[in-house]
């Protein structure tokens, strides 16, 4: 079973940056899809990004704007969320998420999780 740990959260400003790690480990991911949502406090959980680790293609929702870029390094064991631009609003806990079998943007399929990495941003 697959077992995802996140990093690379922390406080920052408001015009920041920063890029969230998920590190797979326990069994391959290579025919994996793997997401990273966040969830605010009252918030609902949303869907940010996805990749289909396989061939690196990446998925992302109608509504995130372009400040979200996923990647993974090249031995197919971390998956990146690269944010730029940060804002208050941006203020959450971040997950990375793994499944197979599904198409990567299906957002209420994945099952396995990290423990999750916080964002804050002030203004």
């Amino acid at each position: 079973q697959v077992r995802l740990v996140e990093s690379g959260g922390g406080s920052v400003q408001a015009g920041g940056s920063l890029r969230l790690s998920c590190v797979a480990s326990g069994a391959t991911i290579s025919n994996n899809c793997v997401a990273w949502f966040r969830q605010a406090p009252g918030k609902v959980r949303e869907g940010l990004a996805a990749v289909y680790v396989g061939s690196g293609s990446a998925f992302y929702p109608d509504g995130v704007k372009g400040r979200f870029t996923i990647s993974q390094d090249n031995a197919k064991t971390t998956v990146y969320l690269q944010i730029d631009s940060l804002k208050p609003e941006d203020t959450a806990m971040y997950y990375c998420a793994a499944e197979t079998g599904i198409y990567c943007a299906n957002w209420s399929k994945y099952n396995f999780w990290g423990q999750g990495t916080q964002v804050t941003v002030s203004s």
